[in-house]
């Protein structure tokens, strides 16, 4: 069973790279096979730090620093809020509504429309106060990151190395409280240093791909992943 965990783990690293916006919302639904919500959030989380890590050793030449500020100092607050409302709000729910929007945003984009931003600064900080939310409450705010920042960030290594960026952050903001609250047990830590390998060898993979990738192909792979993830997440309010 470890080792269908560990195995599910490379797939997420390699996905998460290519589509930018990291490997917890392909990795999460694999946890939950394997563990209950809470421990698969604290080891999914453990696991996104470290492939954000790595991708920002491999792309952290093209990122955009104004993006990176402002849609990090809110996500990291909002980050912070979800992370404390894990016991207390229906992680459910609010992945099947985030799964909608995903749904409807993407196949807009798909549709050769473009993400039209008048007010670049105030997008940009709601797009990090809601990424963070979620990402702190059910750990999968990345497809909303993905999205906004897509828009506002044209260069596929640019907007790679600002995603990756932006979820360092936020993962170092939510694990703590995740931690502090008892989600992992003393036992499971050494889970962490083979997510660690399995992440630094995923991420260099996923960026041999990448840079393998026409910057046009590019955002049409980010929007099908954008799609993919929503459809999953309605799949799971309604079905599971």
């Amino acid at each position: 069973m470890s080792g269908l965990f560990f195995l599910g783990a490379f797939v997420a690293e390699i996905i998460g790279t290519i589509a930018g916006f990291g490997s917890s919302t392909v990795f999460l639904p694999i946890a939950l096979v394997f563990f209950d919500f809470k421990t698969a959030l604290t080891l999914v989380a453990f696991f996104h730090l470290f492939g954000n890590l790595t991708r920002i050793v491999y792309f952290h030449k093209g990122m955009d620093m104004k993006v990176f500020v402002l849609f990090a100092i809110p996500s990291v607050i909002a980050a912070f809020i979800g992370a404390y409302l894990v016991n207390y709000l229906p992680y459910e729910i609010l992945k099947g509504l985030l799964g909608i929007f995903l749904i409807i945003y993407s196949l807009w984009a798909l549709t050769n429309h473009y993400l039209k931003i008048k007010n670049k600064t105030r997008s940009t900080i709601i797009g990090g106060v809601v990424s963070g939310f979620i990402a702190g409450l059910i750990g999968t705010g990345g497809a909303v990151r993905g999205a906004m920042l897509n828009a506002l960030v044209k260069n596929k290594n640019k907007y790679i190395a600002t995603a990756a960026s932006v979820a360092f952050v936020v993962d170092l903001t939510r694990i703590p409280i995740y931690i502090a609250q008892g989600y992992l047990r003393e036992n499971m830590m050494w889970y962490l240093l083979v997510l660690f390998v399995i992440a630094l060898i995923g991420s260099y993979l996923g960026k041999i791909i990448v840079d393998r990738i026409p910057q046009k192909g590019f955002r049409v792979i980010v929007l099908l992943a954008v799609l993919a993830a929503g459809t999953y997440f309605v799949y799971q309010w309604i079905f599971v």
